[in-house]
């Protein structure tokens, strides 16, 4: 079982390891127990707790600049801290985390008893936008894969990367942390912790395999590796996330790829591509590690935009050159002419019901009369209009 290294989650630091307390009194020791508490009790990431960090200091160099203790927080400094946040450029997500973070960290105070009362448990955070993930068509996952240099050792460690990300749907921090022993090529496997350590097993195709066999046998060891992960640098050491994230922007330039990318855009195509070809939800879910559906039904707005787009391009009806007109199916019914302006500019037919009498009329009623039971919804409907 992978062990998760223990890191030391105080604020930032002086050369001793431990960040002072400010004459204002932010207790700097009592944060660092909450953030090692995070990755001790709730198995938080690495990262999370780092994003954790950063959300604490913020929260310090506020109170220096206002010159108040923890202690005297309350509803009014809290509204100073978020436009404080706001005029500094924070985004609306980061904003978001920062505000969820102090309220948990104030609530942690509370149930200590080092402070009286939460004045963040009544803060809403945010909303945040509903935007779609940007996603590669399968043709662009092609190009993009086919993108480095087989034949330099550099382009083969990179060709095995991006197969990789497509293929597992890994997230960044999955990727560079990936050890040799956690792929099973032969039975086409790789084992991914990922957030909170959460291990998952996900299946590779055959491409995958090849590829990470001679990367794995043949191009790994001419890096002379320093650390035990899967992919490194040239010192041999594992590759950094902005290292990969510069690497897959250089070669979606080179595959002539101009919309916005990321390594993530490889996880987002691969659960769309999954979806598109007839995976239940369920299963993607597993194979993503989310540990919510609603993280996972994503993709479906995803999928139900392009299958939207589809509709609108191919549907017949969904052009108006190839619709038939009414008058094509009616020859009775003829667009009046002080409604043509207004066919033009609506782009459908506008028609009066002058002409309506002259269809064949077979309205019956109980009694066998012919023709009353129209004659209410003409005088109803003086104007007839058929939109397309």
């Amino acid at each position: 079982m992978k062990t998760t290294t223990r890191i030391h989650a105080s604020p930032v630091s002086d050369k001793n390891g431990q960040r002072p307390d400010t004459p204002a009194g932010f207790p700097a020791r009592l944060a660092s127990r909450w953030l090692d508490g995070l990755i001790a009790e709730r198995g938080l990431s690495r990262n999370t707790v780092a994003a954790y960090r950063q959300d604490l200091d913020a929260l310090r160099d506020f109170l220096d600049e206002l010159e108040t203790p923890l202690s005297g927080l309350d509803d009014e400094n809290i509204t100073l801290f978020i436009a404080w946040l706001r005029k500094r450029g924070d985004a609306t997500r980061t904003l978001a985390r920062r505000i969820s973070s102090l309220r948990s960290f104030l609530a942690w105070c509370v149930e200590r008893g080092e402070l009286a009362s939460n004045p963040a448990a009544l803060i809403d955070t945010p909303k945040l936008p509903s935007l779609l993930p940007d996603v590669l068509t399968q043709d662009e996952i092609v190009r993009l894969l086919n993108a480095p240099d087989a034949t330099s050792k550099l382009g083969l460690r990179d060709r095995a990367m991006l197969e990789l990300l497509y293929a597992a749907g890994m997230r960044v921090s999955e990727l560079i942390e990936l050890q040799p022993i956690d792929l099973d090529l032969q039975r086409g496997v790789v084992r991914i912790f990922g957030k909170g350590s959460k291990e998952r097993l996900v299946p590779l195709h055959d491409a995958a395999v090849m590829r990470m066999a001679e990367y794995l046998k043949i191009v790994r060891p001419l890096f002379t590796p320093v650390e035990d992960r899967v992919f490194l640098n040239r010192s041999g050491n594992g590759l950094s996330r902005q290292g990969v994230w510069k690497l897959v922007k250089r070669y979606a330039l080179e595959a002539g790829i101009r919309k916005p990318i990321s390594p993530h855009t490889f996880r987002h195509s691969f659960a769309t591509h999954l979806l598109e070809g007839g995976a239940d939800l369920r299963s993607v879910q597993i194979l993503l590690g989310h540990a919510d559906m609603s993280a996972t039904e994503l993709y479906t707005h995803v999928q139900s935009e392009r299958l939207l787009q589809i509709h609108r391009k191919y549907h017949p009806r969904s052009q108006h050159a190839c619709i038939r007109k009414p008058h094509e199916t009616f020859p009775g019914l003829r667009p009046h002419r002080h409604h043509l302006p207004q066919q033009r500019r609506l782009g459908c037919p506008v028609f009066d019901d002058r002409h309506v009498h002259d269809l064949p009329r077979q309205h019956h009623d109980l009694s066998g009369q012919h023709g009353k039971a129209a004659e209410p919804v003409l005088q109803r409907n003086r104007r007839i209009s058929v939109y397309l």
